[in-house]
């Protein structure tokens, strides 16, 4: 079976199992699940029941698709991704980027949680992500170019759209959120970085670093996708704070900020131009 046989396999199965054509997708990083419980006249799909997808392992990561209405959008939001230190290949990683590019979709909101390498970033901070630092795993564009999703050398210059940027922030501001912005530094995991890769990617420019959502950026703008990214930062990294890091820490964080995480994506949707 080629690639995109798999992809329209996928693409095939969730279409019987809803009724519009979604509008938005959302991939919810660890931890930041809880969003989707706020989806109305919710439809879910385990991902072990769609054809091709991978299987999701991390705790906080619950692995359903949950196909609904949230903040006046239809939306198809991921409770839970795939990462590459799982032992995913990468073109399983964003498997279902391509998958929502054949549902029709050509909006996204990425989120994740992410360590804080800005010193004066706090944990609960949310960060609008303005760009990526992506040196240190495979490209999930490697091997031969699937034409029909897009072009062999795809732009990245704004792989973040700045209008997103703009009207989250302005969104934020409205409802008292004092949001962040920065750049996201993307590392294999799972191991947390060393004090010593943290200096390296402050020196190179990051506010925040974190295991995940650049390589489904990439293949989202290979495929033409508009990408609104928010990073939640539960930790500092490694040697800022002289903490032992703990993945529990994520979770727990995250779910401090469910409150606020919630209501701004909600406004984020109710304001999103299609």
């Amino acid at each position: 079976m080629s690639d995109m046989e798999m992809y329209r396999n996928a693409a095939d199965f969730i279409s019987s199992r809803i009724n519009e054509w979604p509008q938005i997708a959302i991939v919810l990083g660890s931890g930041l699940g809880p969003l989707a419980n706020e989806v109305q006249q919710p439809v879910e799909i385990d991902y072990a029941d769609i054809p091709g997808f991978p299987e999701t392992t991390v705790m906080g990561h619950a692995g359903k698709l949950i196909y609904g209405m949230l903040g006046g959008k239809r939306v198809l939001a991921m409770k839970g991704r795939f990462h590459y230190y799982e032992g995913h290949d990468i073109s399983k990683v964003v498997f279902h980027i391509r998958v929502f590019k054949l549902l029709g979709i050509s909006n996204l909101l990425v989120t994740n949680a992410a360590g804080g390498i800005n010193t004066s970033f706090r944990p609960g901070d949310l960060m609008l992500i303005t760009d990526h630092i992506s040196f240190f795993a495979p490209s999930p564009l490697r091997g031969k170019n699937l034409d029909e999703f897009g072009p062999r050398f795809p732009d990245m210059c704004n792989a973040y759209d700045p209008e997103l940027i703009e009207m989250a922030a302005e969104v934020g501001k409205k409802r008292g959120l004092s949001l962040r912005k920065g750049i996201y530094a993307f590392t294999q995991g799972p191991m947390f970085e060393t004090p010593a890769e943290i200096r390296a990617l402050r020196i190179m420019g990051a506010d925040a670093v974190g295991m995940s959502t650049v390589p489904e950026v990439i293949t989202a703008r290979h495929c033409g996708i508009r990408v609104l990214g928010i990073s939640c930062i539960t930790n500092m990294a490694a040697g800022i704070l002289r903490q032992k890091l703990d993945h529990t820490e994520v979770i727990d964080t995250a779910k401090k900020v469910e409150k606020d995480f919630t209501g701004l994506v909600k406004d984020i949707l109710k304001q999103w131009k299609l």
